[in-house]
């Protein structure tokens, strides 16, 4: 398998990484659907947070050895390993206010809320699990990084994004 992927050219690779992000979306999805239809929307949260807790640090440690973000990378090493998610090259997001101390995360057009908005569906209320993912994934960068939702569904949100997160470090 390794050296079908070394024949690939660039483009090639990054089509199959957009591809992989995508069945990791697949499969999130759908088992989520499978929990919803047998335990209800709320267990299915439940269980859901309960998985990122797990993911989201295994997430951002195999990010940082990848990327070389070293322990208490800051808010520079937080920036950087936000870019390099499983869904950050399937989702359109961004990184603005951008300083030392803090910067501002948000999820411009998420593909969860997108699909859902296609078939006239409310959005999904992802925030018990949004606050659980970002919080632990950046306290995985730096234990000094705290994290506050300035807006995630099922709260209001402007047409432009769905969600914003805000990280600090205060020194």
């Amino acid at each position: 398998m390794k050296e079908d992927l070394k024949r690939l050219n660039k483009e090639e690779l990054i089509n199959y990484i957009e591809d992989i992000s995508k069945n990791w979306l697949a499969i999130d999805g759908t088992w989520f659907q499978a929990v919803e239809r047998e335990f209800g929307l709320g267990k299915a949260i439940e269980l859901d947070a309960a998985q990122w807790k797990r993911f989201t640090v295994i997430e951002a440690k195999r990010i940082m050895k990848r990327f070389n973000i070293p322990e208490n990378g800051g808010i520079s090493g937080l920036i950087k390993a936000l870019r390099y998610r499983i869904y950050a090259n399937i989702n359109v997001q961004e990184i603005i206010e951008i300083s030392e101390n803090r910067c501002v995360f948000r999820m411009n057009n998420c593909r969860v809320q997108y699909a859902r908005k296609r078939r006239n569906l409310p959005d999904f209320p992802c925030k018990p699990v949004g606050v659980i993912e970002y919080e632990d994934f950046a306290k995985t960068i730096d234990p000094r990084i705290k994290t506050r939702c300035i807006c995630c569904p099922p709260d209001q949100h402007p047409d432009n994004y769905y969600c914003a997160w805000e990280f600090t470090i205060e020194e």
